[in-house]
C-alpha cells in the first residue's frame, strides 16, 4: 500500500536516489554522488532535468540464467533474489495449487541441504529477511544477509535449484501439502470473508482463463497429486533458463561475478517451457452479481473489472482512478460514504496489477444493518461523476505524490530493490524501468485519468458481490445460486 507523505518529502526523496543512479543498463560502477545543493530552492524536481533509475548489469549465463547486478555500498548487506517464472496460471486443469505446494516443498532440503536445514542456515548467518512467495505468474525465493554471507546464500540457491530432488522425496510432499491445505483452512475457509475472493475471482475469469485460479490451491487438486507430478513440475520449471537471479547490495561485482560462475554455471539447461502469454480479452461482457451468505457482523459490497496488464496504457491512470476514489478521508468515497452519510466503516479502492491482465476492485464494507442497496447507488453515482468529468488538479496532485513516494519510498530497502530489478525485467523486459515507471505518473493528467475509468469501469462488464450477514451460514462465505447477470 502506498504511504502518504507531503509532495516536498517526494520530492526530496527522489533527488536523494538520483544522485547515486545511472542511465538504465549502465554497465560500469555507480557515479560518485554530487555535492548536495546548498538551499532548498536547488533541490531538482522529477522531470526532463532528472534521470531517476536503478543502476545494474545483466548477463545470461550459457545455461540460460539471467543474471541482475545492483551494487550499493551504502549498507553492509547483500539481497539475493530469485524468480521462477511460474506461479498459478502456469498449473493447468486439475493442477490448481502446484506452484505454490512446491514453494514449500523448496525450502525442506536438496542434496547438500538437510530437513529444515535452509532456515537454519541463514538463522546463523544473521539473515534479516528470507522466504519465499507465490503468486498467478511467478515464484520469488528471497534472503537479505550481510556482505560476507552472499557466497552462502547462492550456495543454498543453487543447491535446490539443481539438486532439489536428490533430497525430496514422498514423505517430503505429503508433508508440505498438508502443511498448505492447513493454509488454506486457516486464511480463507476459516476466515471471515474468506472464500469471497474465491468466489469474485471464478466469476471475472472464466475457466478458460489462467486467473480463473486462486494460488493457494483447492483440497481436490492438492490431494489428487502424486510426487511423481511434483517431479515433473520440477523438471519442466525449475531450470535456470526459466529464472532470474538478482544480487543487490555491498558487494564486490568481480566477486559475485565468480561466485555465480562458480554455483550456477554448471547446472544444465532444461527445456524450455512453454509461456502462458497475453494480452488476454476481457472475459466480461456484461454484469454478474453475487449473492454470498456470510456468518459475519457487516455487511460488504465489492465491485470487480478486467483492466489493463501491468505496465500497459490505462494501468498507471486507473491507480490514480483509485487514489480519487478511496485514498484518504478527502477521496470521494471515503467522504460520502463515512464521513458524510456514515452507513460504512471502511471503503478501498486498487487496482491489482497483473501479467496477462489486471482487475480493478472497490470494496466497501458497512456498518451494521445499513442499506446495501444505498451503498450501490452512492458507489455508481461517484464512478459516473469520475468517467464524466476529469477530477481536480489537487486530486491529480495527490495521487501523483502518493504514487511516486510509494516508488522511492520502496526503493529505500535493499530487499525491494532486488525485488523490483526481478519484476521489471520479467513485465517490462527491462530491469532498469523504474525511470519509465515513475513517467507514468508524471505524465497522467486528469484527462487521462478520465479516459481510463471511462473506457474500463463499465457498469455493464463487471462483477458485484453482495455479502449479506447470515447466522447459520459458514464464516467464511457461501455462494447463493451461482453468478447470476
Amino acid at each position: 500500500m502506498r504511504r502518504a507523505t507531503s509532495k516536498r518529502a517526494a520530492i526530496l526523496a527522489l533527488a536523494a536516489l538520483a544522485t547515486s543512479v545511472l542511465p538504465a543498463g549502465a554497465q560500469v560502477a555507480p557515479a560518485k554522488a554530487p555535492p548536495p545543493p546548498t538551499a532548498p530552492a536547488a533541490t531538482p524536481t522529477p522531470g526532463p532535468g532528472v534521470r531517476v533509475s536503478l543502476p545494474f548489469e545483466k548477463y545470461v549465463l550459457p545455461n540460460g540464467l539471467e543474471v541482475i547486478l545492483h551494487e550499493d555500498h551504502r549498507t553492509p548487506v547483500v539481497a539475493v533474489n530469485v524468480w521462477y517464472h511460474v506461479g498459478s496460471k502456469d498449473e493447468g486443469p486439475g493442477r490448481n495449487g502446484f506452484a505454490h505446494l512446491f514453494e514449500h516443498v523448496m525450502f525442506q532440503g536438496s542434496r547438500n541441504v538437510g530437513e529444515d536445514q535452509f532456515f537454519r542456515f541463514l538463522e546463523r548467518a544473521g539473515a534479516s529477511d528470507r522466504n519465499g512467495t507465490t503468486n498467478t505468474d511467478r515464484t520469488n525465493y528471497y534472503e537479505t544477509v550481510p556482505s560476507s554471507e552472499l557466497g552462502l546464500v547462492l550456495w543454498l540457491e543453487s543447491d535446490r535449484m539443481g539438486f532439489l530432488l536428490d533430497h525430496a522425496n514422498d514423505e517430503t510432499f505429503k508433508s508440505q501439502r498438508e502443511v498448505v491445505k492447513n493454509e488454506r483452512r486457516q486464511n480463507y475457509e476459516n476466515a471471515p470473508y474468506g472464500l469471497v475472493r474465491q468466489f469474485v475471482r471464478n466469476a471475472v475469469f472464466p475457466p478458460t482463463h489462467p486467473y480463473h485460479r486462486l494460488t493457494i490451491g483447492t483440497p481436490a487438486d492438492l490431494d489428487a497429486a502424486s510426487f511423481d507430478d511434483v517431479k515433473s513440475f520440477f523438471k519442466r520449471y525449475y531450470v535456470p533458463n526459466n529464472a532470474t537471479l538478482t544480487i543487490a547490495g555491498d558487494f564486490e561485482r568481480a566477486r559475485a561475478k565468480e561466485l555465480v560462475e562458480r554455483y550456477f554455471a554448471g547446472l544444465p539447461r532444461g527445456a524450455d517451457p512453454k509461456p502462458v502469454r497475453g494480452p488476454m480479452p476481457s472475459p466480461l461482457t456484461k454484469e454478474v452479481r453475487l449473492d454470498v451468505e456470510a456468518a459475519v457482523e457487516l455487511p460488504r459490497v465489492g465491485m470487480s473489472w478486467v483492466t489493463p496488464p501491468q505496465f500497459a496504457a490505462g494501468d498507471a491512470e486507473l491507480d490514480l482512478v483509485s487514489d480519487v476514489l478511496a485514498s484518504g478521508k478527502s477521496s470521494r468515497l471515503y467522504k460520502r460514504l463515512v464521513y458524510d452519510m456514515q452507513i460504512a466503516q471502511s471503503v478501498s479502492a486498487s487496482q491489482e496489477s497483473s501479467e496477462l491482465a489486471s482487475t480493478f476492485e472497490i470494496w466497501v464494507t458497512l456498518k451494521k444493518d445499513k442499506s446495501i442497496d444505498e451503498v450501490l447507488k452512492v458507489v455508481d453515482e461517484e464512478l459516473a461523476k469520475v468517467r464524466s468529468a476529469p477530477p481536480s488538479a489537487a486530486e491529480i496532485d495527490r495521487g501523483r505524490t502518493r504514487a511516486l513516494s510509494g516508488l522511492v519510498f520502496a526503493m529505500e530497502r535493499v530487499t525491494s530493490r532486488a525485488d523490483r530489478l526481478n519484476m521489471y525485467n520479467r513485465r517490462a523486459g527491462d530491469p532498469g524501468y523504474f525511470e519509465k515507471d515513475i513517467a507514468r505518473y508524471e505524465r497522467a493528467t486528469a484527462a487521462d485519468v478520465q479516459k481510463a475509468a471511462a473506457t474500463y469501469l463499465v457498469p455493464g462488464a463487471r462483477v458485484v458481490t453482495l455479502v449479506r450477514p447470515t447466522p447459520d451460514a459458514p464464516r467464511a462465505g457461501r455462494l447463493v445460486g451461482g453468478g447470476k447477470p
